[in-house]
């Protein structure tokens, strides 16, 4: 049997962040008003049934507030939306001061320029070890053209090259 002591979350962190993912701020309405938070681990799960998942930390503050709403909604970061993803990130600040959004069918906060946005139901929720995965049921969604989304790569930001051959960061 194979000794796994090079199995820290140090190394993991590490090795499993050479697989680009796509930054996500997870929002909704609350009895508080809106809340949100910054989320890496989002992926589209199902076209038949249209579901999605996410994986929000265990040690996350504002996802048992969530999940209180039902109706949850994903905005996917464009590489303009850079400070929200850090702003989002943020325990125990106002992380709506100074940002801009509508509402979206479901009536979940849409942030302003968005990449693209996905209102949706919690379907199930599942053990992930230190995070929860999260199934939703997607009701709708929308994207925006023109943008070039931001990505989160070996513990940083990163862009992706534009048709035009310039670095978007």
């Amino acid at each position: 049997m194979k000794d796994n002591s090079d199995l820290t979350p140090q190394r993991l962190r590490h090795v499993l962040g050479h697989f680009a993912t796509g930054l996500t701020v997870i929002t909704a309405t609350t009895k508080a008003g809106p809340a949100g938070f910054t989320c890496q681990s989002f992926a589209s799960l199902s076209l038949e049934p249209a579901l999605v998942s996410f994986s929000p930390s265990r040690a996350s503050s504002t996802w048992p507030v969530l999940r209180q709403s039902r109706p949850v909604h994903v905005n996917i970061l464009p590489a303009e939306l850079q400070h929200l993803a850090a702003q989002f990130a943020r325990s125990g600040a106002d992380k709506f001061a100074g940002v801009d959004y509508t509402l979206s069918p479901l009536g979940n906060p849409v942030l302003d320029h968005a990449l693209a946005w996905v209102d949706c139901e919690l379907h199930q929720e599942h053990d992930g070890g230190d995070h929860t995965i999260v199934v939703a049921a997607v009701h709708a969604l929308s994207a925006r053209s023109g943008a070039e989304p931001l990505l989160f790569y070996k513990g940083e930001y990163a862009g992706v090259e534009s048709s035009a051959g310039a670095l978007v960061s």
